[in-house]
């Protein structure tokens, strides 16, 4: 689940924690417990004994266990086999291992540079081929 970043790990909340409020840190965060509120970090990793009650921001985000809030990761959300997520999604890219479960709402990209027109200019053009 982690690969090579675990030598980044900087703050872990245990599997029998719970904690209610904000959580803001540098680094990468794991939550193994319960949190009811906003966490905020460079990177959180939920473990699948995790279950969050609230908004998550950081960079990358990944679920192994369940969140019902909403995700916000400019980089990567991943919900892995486990990982159950309900509620909205805003991020650039997303990953649903085979077995994880998103309910809600996802918002992809940050504009609308993106959205191509493909209404034709000249009108004419299509009477034309008729």
């Amino acid at each position: 689940m982690f690969g090579q970043d675990t030598e980044k790990l900087k703050s872990l909340l245990g599997v029998q924690s719970e904690f209610q409020g904000e959580l803001t840190a540098k680094g990468i965060v794991r939550i193994d417990g319960a949190v009811t509120g906003k966490v905020q970090a460079d990177e959180v990793i939920l473990s699948e004994t995790a279950l969050i009650k609230g908004n998550i921001h950081a960079k990358r985000i990944i679920v192994g266990g369940k969140v019902e809030g909403t995700l916000r990761a400019p980089d990567l959300v991943e919900i892995k086999s486990k990982g159950k997520v309900k509620g909205e999604i805003f991020t650039n890219k997303l990953l649903v291992t085979e077995g994880g479960e998103f309910n809600g709402r996802i918002e992809m990209g940050d504009d609308q540079q993106n959205v191509l027109d493909f209404e034709p200019k000249n009108q004419e053009v299509l009477h034309n081929c008729r």
